[in-house]
């Protein structure tokens, strides 16, 4: 039975690829820091998971989580993400970000290099490419975000010359009911449930025209684990080749509520609740970004499955089921 150790296994990809991976048979550790029961989205598996404790920016807690999983394939998932956030603690971003990389290949490197790893990298490295973006694109990232993943996938290339298979994945805007609240799409599928149940209160965004490539994050799990079973390492572009912009999301989502709501609580306009709030203007913004996906189809046989249309419908259920629960379980109180 193949072991795989997961950071991040709490979040979104974390918990979709956990739960991937022990359909496959493995043995899934995560490595969390703080209790593994305050993760809703992995309570489904929770029970066949083993957890260590651990922080990226702490080598010796990150040497035991190894020692314990003893894994054959290593996911570094865990990331400060939010980019507004790189630029109030752009020291800290680079600390988690690359600094948290360093530490995971230095530690397979002395203990068991024939480990497998995986680096979750970003389309934010690209910058303003203008054009589809493939593993060749210059990258010149807008943040300090973007630059410490540039940093972390540059180490990862360091390590790979050195004997160790590192991989990296370049994986564009992946969406689901498990992102963050903080990203946009989620703000977005949140107000329209909010929207739905009487709250009048409008939607404040920044850029409306940025465009980006969006896909389902249980799709690009699939090609992370995929990387690591190729002959040898090699970085990848994951998306779908589609960009929409923020507007566009923001009225995929309003068709959503006019088949799911009643016509008095789905906005006849977007300039109804939706504001534009120039504090949510982003420095060094990128004004679009696609993936050409190529190599990963050739080499990886990988496609997205999801469209751009379901993975709105599925955000906008989950959003809309949980505010209702929500509104249920007070007034049971």
């Amino acid at each position: 039975m193949k072991k795989a150790l997961i950071t991040g296994i709490a979040g979104q990809d974390g918990s979709y690829l956990a739960e991937y991976l022990l359909e496959l048979g493995y043995e899934v550790w995560g490595i969390v820091r703080r209790e593994p029961t305050s993760s809703c989205w992995l309570q489904p598996v929770i029970s066949r998971v083993e957890f260590a404790y651990g922080d990226l920016r702490d080598a010796e807690s990150l040497a035991v989580a190894f020692r314990k999983a003893w894994p054959d394939e290593v996911y570094n998932l865990a990331a400060q993400v939010f980019v507004p956030t790189s630029w109030e603690w752009p020291a800290e971003t680079f600390d988690i970000n690359a600094g948290g990389l360093a530490r995971l290949l230095q530690i397979v490197e002395r203990q068991k290099p024939d480990t497998r790893v995986y680096q979750a990298s970003t389309s934010e490295m690209f910058g303003n490419h203008d054009g589809l973006c493939n593993e060749q694109t210059p990258l010149y990232p807008t943040s300090p975000y973007g630059t410490s993943k540039v940093a972390a996938h540059r180490l990862a290339a360091v390590y790979r010359g050195r004997g160790l298979f590192a991989a990296g994945g370049i994986l564009f805007n992946h969406e689901s009911p498990r992102r963050g609240p903080e990203m946009v799409t989620r703000k977005i599928t949140r107000a329209a449930a909010r929207w739905a149940r009487g709250d009048r209160t409008k939607l404040k965004l920044g850029n409306l025209q940025a465009r980006r490539d969006w896909g389902f994050a249980g799709d690009y799990v699939k090609a992370m684990h995929a990387m690591l079973q190729r002959p040898s390492p090699q970085d990848y572009v994951v998306g779908t080749g589609i960009s929409h912009s923020v507007a566009e999301f923001v009225e995929a989502v309003v068709a959503e509520l006019r088949r799911l709501c009643r016509p008095q609580d789905v906005p006849s306009s977007l300039e109804e609740w939706v504001e534009v709030d120039p504090q949510f203007m982003r420095p060094g913004e990128i004004h679009n970004l696609r993936a050409d996906t190529t190599l990963a189809h050739k080499d990886l046989g990988w496609r997205p499955a999801v469209s751009f249309e379901n993975l709105v419908r599925m955000m906008v259920e989950a959003d809309l089921a949980a505010v209702r629960a929500s509104k249920a379980a007070a007034g049971d109180k």
